[in-house]
């Protein structure tokens, strides 16, 4: 009976529910027509300016990436500690490394194609999506942390904190269907991979990487639009805001003259680990040709981002360096003024190059002290 009415439930949300919300969105979209064209304006300007120039390069490369062998090589070097720690394969590695450098949704991406090519069964892959799409430091640090707060450690503070509640998300979630028996038991972690021609890699590549660029962009257009209809009807709170999309809702956060710093920074931490609606829309149409179920996703961004909040809580209580209200007496003006004198000043590039090339050196130590054994 439960079962039944459950079941009655869904379709009367899919066949009563959704029409009417998009019949709301259709009109609302003629009521408000003149904000709602300026919101479209200015979702495709950050589309364009901010996500294409930092997400594109990154879809290329891991398509890229995908055609070599070097996800197996890394795949072999981490197995012994994915494998007791997330209950995956090595190779989920991939996907976790990745996903934390590059940002949303690359995580995604890069699970789906795993579990296309049969390299993680079905119940691997739910795990690896419930803590590998995540948001990069680059974004963090630089964008929330630097221009958002007008101060780095706030940024390294809710990266490191995003770091620790995607890892404990993931220990959580090695237990995920734990006991499932699959029906594909024939997987191959480790095959070898003949490297097609060059000019067919980046071609292939390229093409797959403008389709997701294109799909991100859509639902960047989209959500500033949904927005910008919610802030006119006076639906306008910043944590409401963020739970639809997590840049504008952090903006919004930032910048909340109710509340401290610190307040608005634990807020936006629990915005950066539960990535927002539009991000797991984003996720869900990634995923959306595999048997990967979206529920450990959804589940686990939640904890992720209640996980964030509490370690971001935590760190406040017991240190001084972070906490921005012992130190400082910020307030919303203050940080408007900032972030309007980095701009004009060009601060906001230096810093914005700076984390960039530092998350870059790093990388590239990383990979020369590994060298040896990528071979």
């Amino acid at each position: 009976m439960k079962t039944t009415r459950t079941t009655f439930f869904v379709i009367s949300f899919k066949d009563k529910i959704i029409p009417i919300i998009f019949l709301i969105f259709t009109v609302s979209l003629i009521i408000f027509a003149r904000q709602t064209l300026h919101a479209a304006k200015s979702g495709l300007d950050l589309w364009a300016t901010a996500v294409v120039p930092s997400l594109f390069p990154f879809l290329v490369a891991t398509e890229l990436l995908g055609k070599t062998n070097i996800i197996y090589s890394i795949g072999k070097i981490l197995n012994r500690f994915m494998k007791p720690i997330f209950n995956v394969p090595g190779i989920g590695s991939f996907a976790f490394l990745m996903g934390l450098i590059s940002g949303y949704p690359i995580g995604a991406k890069i699970i789906a194609d795993l579990r296309t090519k049969n390299l993680v069964t079905k119940s691997e892959a739910e795990r690896l999506l419930s803590f590998c799409n995540n948001s990069g430091p680059l974004f963090i640090i630089a964008t929330v942390g630097i221009i958002q707060f007008c101060d780095i450690r706030a940024g390294i503070l809710l990266f490191i904190t995003h770091l620790l509640a995607s890892i404990s998300v993931g220990i959580i979630f090695r237990f995920w269907k734990f006991n499932d028996k699959e029906k594909n038991t024939k997987i191959n972690h480790m095959p070898y991979i003949k490297n097609e021609p060059l000019g067919e890699m980046l071609s292939d590549s390229i093409s797959k990487a403008i389709q997701n660029i294109l799909m991100v962009g859509g639902f960047v257009v989209l959500f500033s639009v949904v927005i910008s209809i919610l802030k006119e009807v006076g639906a306008n709170s910043p944590f409401i805001i963020g739970l639809l999309e997590i840049t504008n809702g952090i903006k919004e956060t930032a910048t909340f003259h109710a509340v401290s710093i610190n307040t608005a920074i634990i807020s936006s931490a629990f915005l950066l680990g539960f990535g927002g609606i539009s991000i797991m829309l984003q996720s869900f149409s990634i995923i959306s040709k595999t048997d990967i179920s979206i529920k450990p996703y959804v589940i686990g961004k939640f904890f992720q981002g209640c996980f964030a909040s509490l370690y971001t809580f935590l760190i406040f209580k017991n240190t001084n360096f972070f906490n921005l209200d012992a130190v400082t007496t910020f307030n919303s003006s203050v940080i408007r003024l900032n972030r309007t004198y980095m701009y004009a000043t060009g601060y906001y590039n230096y810093y914005a190059n700076y984390s960039f090339i530092l998350v870059f050196i790093l990388l590239i130590i990383g990979f020369t002290y590994y060298r040896k054994l990528f071979k």
